[in-house]
């Protein structure tokens, strides 16, 4: 999605983002997306490797049966 804006989009957004918001709550802005976007991805790591561990523990107890 993001990959189709390129270069001249891009700014534009930027150039908007800047008057809307004006330059002093901008880098406020930038900072709280930064911190969620890290939230999001600890989160999806720590879901991943939940799921991979039950797994893991799945196939364990199957070969046992085995």
């Amino acid at each position: 999605m993001l990959s189709n804006i390129g270069v001249p989009g891009l700014i534009l957004i930027l150039t908007l983002a800047l008057i809307i918001f004006g330059p002093k709550k901008l880098p406020e802005i930038g900072r709280a997306f930064g911190q969620t976007l890290k939230e999001f991805k600890k989160s999806t790591r720590e879901l991943t490797s939940d799921i991979t561990d039950d797994i893991a523990e799945d196939i364990k107890e199957i070969k046992k049966e085995l």
